[in-house]
């Protein structure tokens, strides 16, 4: 059977990151099977969920950009993820990444560069989102909040949330996105996995 696993795996502080890796998820899921892993507070995940990452096709990395960097907790994990490295458990899975800060920028493309090195040193194949940026709507250049890739990135989904609850933020656009590149890199890995 040449259905891809695709397992996401992501640090949330305050909600908004989350609803971010659920949009993902449900972009992998038409492509797929797919498994949700949250990093705990203390950088952690379970045995078992260190083994569902083994087993997966491709894994994408979740985090918010605080401070300009991935979160601690996503830091924390990255670091304990050299026993993976230790045994080649994820050479030649599929790799993407995410994140989410409040500000447009935030320095985001670090948290993004960040992962990607980490999906480089486990000798992974990353992918980028395949959408061109958003174009101005009007005269006053302004674009839509609903618009894929509204924030005009290409490593990996960059989200921006507003100072409110993640029921409200972050918008349409971004989430539309993230189940954009969720398929995307689910069908990369059917592609593979039937090589």
């Amino acid at each position: 059977m040449n259905t891809p696993f695709t397992a996401i795996v992501y640090h949330s502080g305050y909600g908004h990151t989350e609803v971010l890796a659920q949009a993902v998820e449900r972009g992998a899921a038409k492509a797929g099977k797919t498994a949700l892993i949250k990093i705990s507070p203390e950088g952690k995940i379970t045995d078992a969920e260190w083994e569902t990452l083994n087993a997966a096709d491709a894994i994408i990395f979740g985090a918010p950009t605080y401070m300009g960097s991935a979160s601690g907790p996503f830091k924390m994990f990255a670091d304990a993820s050299s026993g993976a490295w230790f045994k080649g458990a994820w050479k030649d899975k599929i790799a993407g990444g995410f994140t989410n800060s409040y500000s447009l920028s935030g320095d985001k493309l670090a948290t993004l560069q960040q992962m990607s090195i980490l999906a480089a040193q486990h000798g992974m194949l990353w992918v980028s989102t395949g959408l061109p940026a958003a174009q101005k709507k009007d005269a006053d250049h302004n674009r839509d909040e609903n618009d894929l890739n509204r924030l005009g990135r290409f490593l990996g989904v960059m989200a921006q949330s507003e100072n409110a609850g993640p029921e409200i933020t972050p918008p349409q656009g971004d989430q539309k996105t993230g189940e954009h590149y969720g398929e995307r890199i689910a069908t990369f890995a059917g592609k593979l996995k039937a090589a």
